[in-house]
């Protein structure tokens, strides 16, 4: 049984820093692209940053220099360090990962004052 559980967001400040982590089970996790998403509220689920098992990485053009995807493959996690945040990153933050099919955390708010 694959599992995402998400956690680390809360509200900040804008121009503050959040680092959201995402653990899996019931995947090969060394093996798995992992990825986030983000929904603010009446908009779609934009993608945010991807991480590949070899750890390469890419990222949206809106994220880019304030974010940063890692991972942990002894610690089954992959993490999202999100510096210099400001309101428009407001929204609820998934973790997604494709094995077999795709997998999705419950998602973590995270919001931004300004």
């Amino acid at each position: 049984q694959v599992q995402l559980v998400e956690s680390g967001g809360g509200l900040v400040q804008a121009g503050g820093s959040l680092r959201l982590s995402c653990a899996a089970s019931g995947i090969i996790f060394s093996d798995a692209a992992m990825a986030w998403y983000r929904q603010a509220p009446g908009k779609q689920r934009d993608l945010v940053a991807t991480i590949t098992g070899r750890t390469t990485t890419d990222y949206a053009d809106s994220v880019k220099g304030r974010f940063t995807i890692s991972r942990d493959n002894a610690k089954n996690t992959v993490y999202l360090q999100m510096n210099s945040l400001i309101p428009e990153d407001t929204a609820v933050y998934y973790c997604t990962t494709y094995w077999y099919r795709q997998y999705w955390g419950q998602g973590t708010q995270v919001t931004v004052s300004s």
